[in-house]
C-alpha cells in the first residue's frame, strides 16, 4: 500500500500501465477525510485536450525515482468515467469508480469522503525536499544508408595467340651414280620420258570458341564499428538555503 508520504512524492511522476506502457503523469492526490491515507491518484492523460483519470492507489506500485506503474492496462485506466477534479471526491463518484476497477468497498477504505492533498506531506517528512534532474539516453537505431546491387555483363575484346604453322616446299636432290645405286639407276630403259608428281601440305589456323567458368563472385557486408559523441542540454534542480552556506549539491 502506498503511503502519504509515497503518494505525495509521486505527484508529477510518470505513470505506466502493467504492461510497461505510458499512462500519462500522476497529477493529484485524493487522501481518505477519516484516515488521512491516499485513496486515489489523478493522472493526466489524452494528447488533445488532456483530462484527469482516477486511478486507485491500492493498484498502484512506485518502481523507480518519479515513476509509478499501476496494475491494471492502459485502455483500463483511460476508459474510466470522467470525474471533474475539483478538489473533492463525492461518495456516489467514488462508488463508480469502485464499479469499474472491480474493487469492492472493503477492499480500499471505502467512500467515507475524500479531499485532494495539497502536494505537501505533513509530520516529520515536511523536513525533506526531492531534487531531480533530467538524464541522456542514448540508444541506437539501424537506418537504410544505401543499395549494392551485382551486375553481371558481357564485353567484347581482341586477344592474340602465337601458334606455330608448318608448310611443305619442295626440293630438288641430286646424288652421283655409283656401285651402290648403279643396278637402280640402269633398271629403266636407257632413254625415255618420265614424270614426277609430289603432293605439297601445309597447317591452316582454325579457332573455336569454348565458354569456361573462371570465378564465382557474390556480396558481403562486414560490420565497422566506430564511436560518435552525443551532446544534449539536460535540466537539474539545485537546492539553496537563505543563509549563506551556498549551493548544496
Amino acid at each position: 500500500m502506498i503511503t502519504k508520504q509515497q503518494a505525495s512524492n509521486l505527484i508529477g511522476a510518470t505513470a505506466y500501465d502493467h504492461g510497461g506502457d505510458k499512462i500519462g503523469e500522476v497529477a493529484a492526490v485524493y487522501l481518505d477525510r477519516a484516515s488521512g491515507e491516499p485513496e486515489w491518484l489523478t493522472v493526466t492523460t489524452g494528447l488533445f485536450g488532456p483530462r484527469q483519470t482516477f486511478v486507485p492507489t491500492a493498484r498502484a506500485h512506485p518502481r523507480g525515482p518519479h515513476e509509478v506503474e499501476f496494475g491494471l492496462d492502459k485502455d483500463t485506466i483511460t476508459g474510466a468515467p470522467t470525474i471533474d477534479p475539483d478538489g473533492e471526491l463525492a461518495e456516489a463518484e467514488e462508488a463508480e469508480l469502485f464499479q469499474h476497477y472491480g474493487i469492492a468497498d472493503s477492499e480500499g477504505r471505502g467512500p467515507a469522503g475524500l479531499e485532494k492533498a495539497d502536494g505537501q506531506a505533513e509530520g516529520p517528512d515536511e523536513e525533506w525536499m526531492t531534487r531531480s534532474e533530467e538524464q541522456i539516453r542514448v540508444g541506437t537505431a539501424t537506418e537504410q544508408t544505401g543499395k549494392v546491387r551485382l551486375r553481371k555483363y558481357v564485353v567484347t575484346e581482341t586477344v592474340q595467340q602465337t601458334v606455330p604453322v608448318s608448310h611443305e616446299e619442295v626440293r630438288i636432290e641430286r646424288e652421283p651414280i655409283t656401285e651402290a645405286n648403279r643396278d637402280a639407276a640402269m633398271s629403266g630403259p636407257e632413254i625415255s620420258e618420265a614424270e614426277h608428281e609430289v603432293t605439297l601440305h601445309e597447317e591452316r589456323l582454325v579457332v573455336a570458341r569454348e565458354t569456361v567458368p573462371v570465378e564465382r563472385v557474390r556480396l558481403a557486408t562486414d560490420r565497422v564499428t566506430g564511436e560518435e559523441t552525443v551532446s544534449g542540454e539536460i535540466r537539474k534542480e539545485r537546492i539553496e538555503t537563505d543563509g549563506d552556506t551556498g549551493t548544496l549539491q
